[in-house]
């Protein structure tokens, strides 16, 4: 009776979304370090993956280092090498769908950053 209703309290709920984006972070990385060789990805870090319940699309957050070019040449990269991507997947998982890659620049980084140096200004301001 105890496992009927524990599976009843999590009826619509799916772990199958985490457990791609898990695994897509693993290719994905995998890829990074050892099979890409486009100039334009250079220092990429993975921040993030998510991908919708119908597991049809992922969104790739990295973390690139550089100017707004740099960073724009980054995800250019990137996003031509989706399909390569792709098909790794592919063979990875279980699933029927391979879900689509888009990649974005995560800002949390960035904003931390800013808000740490805000707080920095105001400490320095505030008198003793």
């Amino acid at each position: 009776m105890r496992s009927s209703s524990r599976r009843a309290s999590h009826r619509g709920e799916s772990r199958r979304p985490e457990q791609v984006a898990e695994t897509l972070r693993l290719v994905i990385t995998e890829a990074l370090l050892r099979k890409v060789r486009d100039p334009r990805v250079g220092f990429v870090t993975l921040t993030a993956v998510l991908v919708t319940n119908d597991l049809s699309h992922a969104r790739v957050l990295v973390s690139v280092p550089g100017d707004d070019a740099e960073k724009a040449r980054a995800l250019e990269g990137l996003q031509s090498g989706a399909g390569f991507f792709r098909s790794l997947a592919a063979r990875a998982l279980t699933t029927r769908i391979v879900p689509e890659l888009h990649f974005e620049l995560d800002k949390g980084l960035e904003h931390a950053a800013r808000i740490n140096e805000l707080l920095g200004d105001i400490r320095r301001e505030e008198p003793d």
